[in-house]
């Protein structure tokens, strides 16, 4: 199948050990997940301040990924969020780990006012169908998770955010009980049905890219 990028975020001011570093690096090193992919997905663990948009994940999308698969946490809520699109804000309320917020309110001045993800839909399915109650939603943020989907989405691969909770801790079992399975390792079984989505439609339809090249080849022919 298509090569998948994978990405989460490190540290930032009020969660100091992202669980979505974690699990990205989980995912990506997950045999299963290879076994559905046939390769090995490329792992993106990025700085959680803007700087690193530029720096770390434009280099990755410049290598024109057939699939991405973005995550991160969002403290505040209950359960894993699939976001339907990115937005052109930025929040100058809340610094990044470095302590800068955006310059401007539009993350891109000459960008769409949003971004839709055509495989939102289907990856919420993929992942009901395996027993994870993901929830749709349609605010990514103001922050660095809105903006590295918009840049994302602006691909043209098939692209989706998955926003997931704070993981609980695991509480030791009841004499007699069993312990639940730990988040993570719930989360990341799941999320590999998003990646075997992403992949597959990546591999049935060229990214906007790979259009615009083959339409140039046309015509310079």
């Amino acid at each position: 199948m298509s090569r998948l990028l994978i990405t989460g975020f490190g540290p930032f001011p009020t969660v100091p050990n992202n669980p979505s570093a974690r699990l990205a690096r989980r995912l990506a090193a997950s045999p299963h997940l290879r076994r559905i992919l046939g390769t090995t997905p490329d792992c993106l663990v990025l700085d959680t301040r803007y700087g690193a948009l530029e720096t770390q994940l434009a280099p990755a999308l410049a290598r024109r990924p057939k699939g991405i698969l973005m995550l991160g946490v969002a403290a505040r809520r209950s359960r894993v969020c699939v976001e339907t699109r990115a937005v052109n804000r930025v929040s100058r309320l809340f610094p990044d780990a470095s302590g800068s917020v955006g310059r401007t309110l539009a993350f891109d001045p000459d960008g769409p006012a949003q971004r839709r993800s055509p495989a939102a839909a289907q990856v919420q399915v993929a992942l009901r169908r395996v027993g994870l109650a993901a929830a749709v939603s349609r605010d990514a943020g103001r922050y660095l998770c809105n903006a590295s989907y918009y840049r994302g989405l602006e691909q043209g691969c098939p692209a989706v955010f998955l926003h997931i909770p704070m993981p609980p801790r695991t509480r030791r079992p009841k004499a007699g009980g069993g312990r639940r399975r730990p988040a993570l390792d719930r989360w990341a079984a799941a999320f590999a049905e998003a990646a075997r989505v992403l992949a597959l439609r990546g591999r049935a339809r060229p990214s906007a890219l790979d259009q615009a090249h083959s339409r140039w080849a046309s015509f310079a022919s």
